[in-house]
């Protein structure tokens, strides 16, 4: 493996790690319902969610060419 692969295969990594941290956020934020429904885990969640699906979405558009 070159060190571009290596890099974009730990940034898929990452990425999900993100993605799946915010579900889980959002997962226990609603269930727990501690602090009624808009509660900062609820608010972490998404950004977690939106930041590592916004990496996922940068590097598939950018393809392997770059």
């Amino acid at each position: 493996m070159s060190g571009r692969q290596v890099h974009r295969a730990g940034t898929t990594v990452l990425s999900l790690a993100m993605v799946a941290i915010g579900v889980t956020l959002m997962v226990e934020a609603v269930v727990g319902s501690v602090g009624g429904v808009v509660s900062i885990r609820l608010l972490l969640g998404v950004l977690f969610v939106a930041a590592g699906a916004g990496r996922l979405y940068i590097q598939t558009r950018r393809g392997s060419g770059t």
